[in-house]
């Protein structure tokens, strides 16, 4: 009795991997350049669409291979133009994928996790717990499928993707083999043709896999920060225990360094809560904790979920915050939030995750009333 054949799914396969497969079923490599631009370029999943391909080629192509994109289960798009992917992975649970036009530009926020680990108390994403690290072919198969969508309207400007951000559900750098994969293709002129420097890889801090990353790829790096000192990270960013900030800024000013292109710098993603880490002397230890780091401030308002008695901070507070920085000499821009209609908002992902960790049951039963609410405070 013969055992079923697993095919083999190209779509996360980078030029490399693809060349070694095309290999191992006897044909010649080049043949790798037109299946990668037949998916990548034309979208196409399906062999027999691949006119350029013998008929035997697209037979056997379709004994031992597949092109296989996660399942879509839903498509929202907000008020303001922002689109929601929500997206099953072969585990069985839902991750999202967020898609931001502006003028002349289009970002599309990506996941590479179903749930997260990682428990930051201000994310919608950590209180789902963690399922499962998403394959490259999940990964990059939001790509695929948020070009499918945009392809199918009318030219418009910022309706084409241009950036990329590793900011979705999950931290990538748990994920590294198959985040790194899926980033090779987002860059590859086989692939989607995005520039390193428009490929941002977004972490909480994971400093083993952030030395390693500089041996492997140059995507851009953001750091998510949200705290001045070890204390309070310590409550907002529990990975922080692990890798203080002694520890991580070196490791992360490392990565920049080490980049061929030395005008690059860090995205310090911040987070502001109201009353937890949005006073003056927040900034005043921001100020001091950065100095001499080449880096660009991200401040992001707190967006609201059900798991969480957090509150966002006033605009004046957020411009305060901001001022302070920015007569210090640091370049720092307030992230307008887009897509809270329909919680695509920045920490607002949630996706559907078949918990294993136990955690999302843990917070529906240990939710404290608003009027109870315990503010998280530096010391």
């Amino acid at each position: 009795m013969s055992e079923t054949l697993q095919k083999t799914n190209l779509l996360g396969l980078t030029r490399e991997k693809m060349e070694a497969f095309f290999l191992s079923i006897g044909e010649k490599k080049f043949r790798s350049e037109q299946v990668m631009k037949w998916i990548h370029h034309h979208r196409i999943d399906d062999f027999e669409k691949m006119t350029n391909l013998g008929k035997s080629l697209r037979e056997k192509l379709a004994r031992v291979a597949e092109i296989r994109a996660p399942e879509v289960v839903s498509e929202n798009i907000s008020g303001d133009g922002t689109r929601k992917w929500v997206v099953r992975v072969t585990s069985g649970s839902c991750v999202e994928t967020v898609f931001i036009p502006e003028d002349g530009r289009g970002t599309l926020c990506v996941s590479s996790q179903a749930g997260c680990a990682l428990d930051c108390s201000f994310c919608s994403t950590g209180k789902q717990g963690f399922d499962s690290d998403l394959t490259a072919a999940e990964i990059i198969g939001q790509v695929w499928i948020a070009a499918c969508s945009l392809n199918n309207e009318p030219a418009k400007v910022g309706r084409s993707i241009t950036n990329v951000v590793m900011m979705g559900m999950g931290e990538p750098l748990l994920n590294f083999d198959n985040v790194v994969d899926a980033m090779t293709l987002m860059m590859d002129d086989l692939g989607y043709g995005i520039s390193k420097r428009r490929v941002t890889l977004s972490t909480s801090g994971v400093v083993p896999a952030l030395k390693r990353l500089s041996e492997v790829t140059d995507v851009s790096l953001a750091l998510s920060l949200h705290a001045p000192n070890n204390a309070l990270r310590d409550q907002l960013v529990p990975l922080n225990k692990k890798y203080p900030l002694e520890v991580l800024l070196p490791a992360c000013v490392g990565y920049i360094q080490g980049l061929s292109d030395k005008s690059r710098r860090i995205t310090i993603e911040y987070t502001l809560i109201d009353g937890v880490n949005d006073r003056s002397e927040h900034a005043a230890e921001l100020i001091e904790l950065l100095r001499g780091i080449p880096c660009k401030i991200n401040l992001i308002p707190f967006n609201p979920f059900s798991l969480s008695n957090y509150r966002r901070p006033s605009n004046n507070s957020l411009h305060r915050f901001q001022r302070q920085l920015q007569e210090a000499g640091y370049n720092t821009t307030i992230r307008k939030t887009r897509g809270d209609d329909i919680e695509a908002a920045c920490g607002q992902l949630a996706g559907e995750v078949q918990d294993r960790t136990r955690r999302s049951a843990r917070y529906q039963q240990s939710r404290v009333e608003p009027d109870n609410l315990i503010t998280v405070r530096s010391v």
